[in-house]
């Protein structure tokens, strides 16, 4: 200990400690400064590539509210599809008429929504020819046997709408309006008479009217 206090004691009193010194005060002083910039120059960084990272990741709040990439429809996007909706059931009305004596409907609540699929998004999947006839056949007809070995009741329902959605998902023909027809043919006694007639009559047949009327309204559009 004491050789230490002579050397430090040496080294300062000598004429060269000053110079020694000064050289050495700045390395000393800058040191932690350019060690503080470093630090905050790197947790800026952390922090600007974590908030660009948040930025590119979907937020859980934005399936509520609209595409942000989708442009406001302009007033031809919302008469056309309106009004071929409208003519779809008027003509389907009319047939509703001439069928009522023999007291079956081609108008079920499904059409509302091939309507909006067909009219709305024509561009998407469930539009599709092959999806829809595919969909409304083979469900409807799910539908039946579900009910002949079920018979009424929530096990009816259960049976015919899982095995509907697993034969769309299976055959590629995913149309979502089909996968009520199972649930309507189990509920609705008037139906129930057609037997497996209601896998063409009253879902499928009326489809063919819908896609006369889309083809005629893509026409009609200006």
């Amino acid at each position: 200990m004491a050789l230490q206090l002579r050397c430090i004691t040496h080294f300062t009193s000598t004429p060269h400690s000053p110079s020694l010194l000064t050289s050495l005060k700045p390395l000393i002083s800058t040191t932690p400064t350019t060690n503080n910039k470093l630090h905050r120059s790197s947790k800026l960084l952390i922090v600007s590539s974590s908030s660009s990272a948040n930025s590119t990741v979907p937020s859980q709040w934005d399936s509520w509210k609209p595409e942000k990439s989708a442009a406001a429809p302009s007033l031809s996007d919302i008469l056309w599809p309106s009004a071929g909706a409208f003519a779809a059931m008027a003509l389907l009305g009319k047939i509703d008429q001439l069928l009522t004596p023999k007291g079956v409907s081609a108008t079920i609540a499904p059409l509302g929504a091939v309507c909006a699929v067909l009219f709305a998004t024509p561009s998407s999947p469930g539009a599709r020819k092959y999806n829809m006839f595919m969909a409304q056949i083979g469900c409807a007809a799910i539908g039946v046997l579900a009910f002949t070995v079920f018979g009424p009741g929530w096990l009816a329902r259960s049976a015919g709408l899982a095995t509907a959605i697993g034969f769309m998902i299976s055959t590629r023909s995913v149309h979502p309006p089909a996968a009520s027809l199972p649930l309507l043919f189990i509920d609705a006694v008037k139906l129930q008479k057609l037997n497996f007639w209601y896998a063409v009559f009253p879902g499928a047949a009326s489809c063919v009217l819908l896609c006369l009327i889309v083809s005629i309204n893509t026409l009609l559009d200006p």
